[in-house]
């Protein structure tokens, strides 16, 4: 006879997970992130009171920032740990979309679990119920079906015993990693059921390592001994695969340079031989040369976004052919590519014992020295200059880089920064974390505390403009209340300053970005040190460029976060690299500017070419 226990559904979904265990014998979901309401409280909010340290909540103050955290923390920790989060049903489960798609086009592991109507539909309409006038299947939370990799609706206690093993496998499947949401019907968290007590007995989860086919692992080969020119682009993939070294030996013995995406950035020090830095839109320009005259470019564990391949005008050289190693076929097969389906560090190592010691012509390694002179030059401290002249942009990344050390991660998602951290920033290895797959406002400082939580070793430097701060900046007060230290440098350019000189480019006046250029009464005095210090942390600002590398070590060995504010000039860009972006122009109608910007354009596109 099976041996069952009695349970509520919560109570038996928190068990269940308190048991699903790494391979380093630690919790794969290490906790949960709640914000409670009558969708949750009663029933999920009962069972994580119960369980206690075995499965340990945690409280955010905004359902998507705190999802945030989740994600950053899963990134840090290379998809090996998750975070689950809970929300009651209406405005708590929507306010989580953004990051589920967040998690879903950056392929992160995060558990979302929001409350749902009732099942047995007895009191419907409930207060926050979204009514589908022709479905009455549907509840708010069927906006999360595309924005997840697997979801599924729990309006049966017995629903667990399948629904928690698909969720888990879909996180723990390198290939398919991604969000999960399990929308839990409020009644049926309460309701008790009889469960099989070998549902509960703990589970560990190994990430695969998917061999590739052989057959392919020879085209490639074939490959890179008939290039002149070939180069590696890293991506996210070679860090969740550990693919780090073996990607570095690889270059090294087959005499190929590599550049990083912004997901592959700080995967190998930027003082390995072979590390052009990034490419495409925000590349350096010795990457990007090596980019444009590339008869071979082989892809490892990246999606070749727009930004990489600068919208796929960067590759120029008319003989070129595209190679793409990858986990999942669906990214193997882009744009024409000779896949390779199969884990990075599988994959390299069965090609460089294929290759044997084949090495590539020689390559242009002095231009990698002369963009280092070049990133030198222009995030070099201010000489001479008027004492009421801004800093760039580029001016405080040279500060936070002047002060950085070996446990320095420097983070950021949207706004000018990511794009000038990719070009100038000289990472040391694991000293990088960008989220800029779905480049989000608000993510910086939730991400910050993400990070810190998964690296407690580490220093973590958050950059954020003032316009992402603005939308999302309350889970300031959870780090300070958890005591998670981190460094937050907050630049104030009055404004969206990136997207402004974007909207110039393009050929358009000024307008709804920076403050002095929207339809208000009066520009805004916002005090933000005043603000960071309502919420508990250590804030102040720094009145140069010597100050603020001074305020940074200060930081060092707090236990709470630190914000420090600078102003900057919001009208430089980084000053080097670069390439175009596909951002289109309107084809009719305009002044002047709009005419030169509409031809800029024309003539760029003219590149654009997906290999074939």
């Amino acid at each position: 006879m099976i041996k069952t226990i009695r349970l509520t559904t919560a109570q038996a979904m928190v068990r269940w997970l308190s048991v699903q265990m790494t391979e380093e014998s630690e919790r794969f979901i290490e906790g949960v992130w709640a914000i409670f309401g009558h969708g949750n409280v009663a029933g999920l909010g009962e069972a994580l009171h119960r369980i206690g340290d075995k499965l340990p909540t945690w409280r955010g103050q905004n359902e998507q920032t705190m999802a945030h955290a989740a994600i950053a923390y899963a990134k840090t920790k290379r998809r090996r740990r998750a975070h689950a989060v809970t929300s009651s049903i209406g405005p708590g489960a929507t306010n989580m979309l953004t990051a589920a798609a967040l998690a879903h086009v950056n392929r992160l592991p995060v558990l979302f679990i929001p409350g749902d109507v009732f099942a047995n539909r007895r009191p419907d309409p409930v207060l926050q119920q979204i009514e589908d006038f022709d479905d009455g299947t549907v509840s708010a939370n069927d906006a999360f079906r595309p924005l997840v990799r697997y979801f599924d609706r729990i309006t049966r206690p017995e629903h667990l015993l399948t629904a928690l093993p698909r969720a888990l496998s879909v996180m723990t499947d390198p290939a398919n990693c991604g969000p999960v949401c399990l929308a839990f019907s409020q009644d049926v968290q309460s309701e008790a059921h009889d469960y099989p007590e070998s549902f509960f007995e703990p589970k560990v989860w190994r990430i695969r390592r998917p061999e590739p086919d052989p057959r392919e692992v020879d085209d490639i080969a074939a490959l890179i001994r008939q290039a002149k020119a070939p180069v590696i682009v890293s991506g996210g993939g070679v860090l969740y695969s550990g693919a780090e070294d073996e990607l570095a030996a690889f270059a090294q013995k087959h005499n190929i340079p590599f550049v990083e995406t912004q997901a592959g950035k700080g995967a190998n020090s930027w003082e390995d031989a072979f590390n052009f830095g990034s490419p495409g839109v925000t590349g350096s320009e010795c990457a990007n040369r090596q980019c444009e005259q590339a008869d071979l470019v082989i892809g490892v564990g990246t999606r070749f976004q727009d930004f990489t391949t600068g919208s796929w005008a960067l590759f120029k050289n008319a003989s070129r052919k595209l190679v793409s190693i990858n986990l999942h076929g669906y990214d193997a097969a882009k744009h024409g590519a000779v896949p390779c389906v199969g884990d990075a560090r599988v994959t390299l190592e069965k090609l460089s014992a294929l290759l044997g010691g084949h090495k590539a012509p020689a390559f242009a390694a002095k231009s990698r020295l002369d963009w280092h002179e070049t990133v030198k030059r222009v995030t070099a401290a201010p000489e001479g200059a008027p004492g009421n002249a801004l800093p760039t942009d580029a001016q405080v990344i040279g500060a936070v880089q002047r002060v950085a050390t070996e446990k320095t991660v420097v983070m950021c998602a949207a706004g000018t920064m990511p794009g000038a951290l990719q070009v100038l920033w000289q990472s040391a290895k694991g000293g990088y974390h960008m989220e800029y797959g779905y480049s989000c406002m608000g993510y910086e400082v939730a991400g910050a505390m993400g990070i810190k939580l998964a690296a407690p070793d580490k220093e973590v430097i958050c950059f954020v403009g003032d316009g992402s701060y603005m939308m999302a900046n309350s889970e300031l007060a959870t780090a300070v209340m958890r005591r998670v230290p981190f460094t937050v440098v907050l630049t104030d350019n009055r404004g969206y300053g990136c997207i402004n000189r974007l909207q110039i480019e393009c050929g358009g006046a000024e307008f709804n970005n920076m403050y002095k250029d929207s339809n208000i009464e009066a520009q805004p005095e916002i005090d933000f040190v005043a603000h960071a210090r309502s919420m508990g942390a250590r804030a102040e600002k720094a009145g140069s460029i010597a100050e603020l590398e001074a305020k940074i070590v200060e930081a060092r060995g707090r236990k709470i976060p630190s914000v420090i504010l600078i102003d900057t000039d919001a009208v430089p860009g980084t000053g080097a690299g670069g390439h175009w972006w596909d951002v289109a122009v309107p084809q009719a109608g305009g002044p002047e500017r709009l005419e030169r910007a509409r031809e800029r354009y024309n003539q760029n596109a003219a590149n654009q070419r997906a290999f074939d």
